[in-house]
């Protein structure tokens, strides 16, 4: 039934919605084969995936880094069919960029205007305005050869940048994935896959006790209250 139910849900994700389950069982129940064997099948329904465990420097709210940390174990984790076992940020951005350049050379248009287009609705949203840019940043890297401004794209979509002078003298923009903002960035994120030619997102967090285990109220109320805006929304 349960995995029925989480099959269920990755179908609603390839129509265009989306799902929240929480898996429940003691230690030792399959919790996390659970999890694995749905990832698989989201992987083999043309889904990208990302996965990581929460832990006491990974969470899902903070101000001392720990959001950004999750954010980039799951974007270190990102999968696809073709690479099931992670690091796939690369082809994803590349099937991304190619489909682009094929479009532009069909219609004799400019890729870098073709990928504005394409990701125009972003700039309505979080960080929307950055995320384009970085993508263009990307693109104009593979154009030149410059092999520096294609890694800089991907250390800044897989959030490992810290720091607001560093990602404007490297990409020229203002905005990098941060504790503030990590959430915002993954639903961008979900949405540049499809943009990308994959069925959706499908995003795996492990270890959830940690949460639980939080010695400061404050600080456990936030990441509870995080959890109640990412089921909201």
């Amino acid at each position: 039934e349960e995995v029925k139910a989480l099959v269920e849900d990755i179908e609603r994700i390839k129509e265009g919605g989306s799902a929240v389950r929480f898996i429940i069982g003691e230690y030792g129940s399959g919790k996390t084969f659970l999890m694995q064997l749905v990832r698989s099948a989201a992987l083999e329904q043309n889904l990208v995936t990302m996965h990581g465990d929460l832990a006491p420097n990974r969470r899902l709210d903070s101000s001392q880094g720990q959001a950004r940390a999750l954010y980039a174990e799951l974007a270190k984790n990102l999968s696809t069919r073709a690479k099931p076992e992670g690091g796939a940020m690369r082809s994803v951005v590349e099937r991304f960029v190619g489909s682009a350049r094929k479009e532009a050379d069909n219609s004799n248009s400019d890729t870098s205007e073709v990928i504005s287009e394409r990701l125009d609705h972003f700039k309505e949203k979080v960080g929307g305005f950055a995320f384009a840019e970085v993508l263009n940043t990307y693109w104009f890297g593979y154009r030149d050869g410059d092999t520096a401004k294609k890694e800089n794209a991907i250390r800044w979509l897989r959030g490992e940048y810290s720091t607001k002078t560093d990602v404007r003298k490297d990409l020229g923009v203002r905005r990098y994935i941060n504790d503030d903002n990590a959430y915002d960035y993954l639903k961008l994120f979900a949405q540049f896959v499809v943009e990308a030619g994959y069925d959706g997102l499908l995003v795996g967090l492990d270890e959830m006790v940690n949460l639980y285990q939080i010695s400061h109220s404050t600080a456990r109320k936030n990441n509870y209250e995080q959890l109640l805006r990412i089921v909201n929304d």
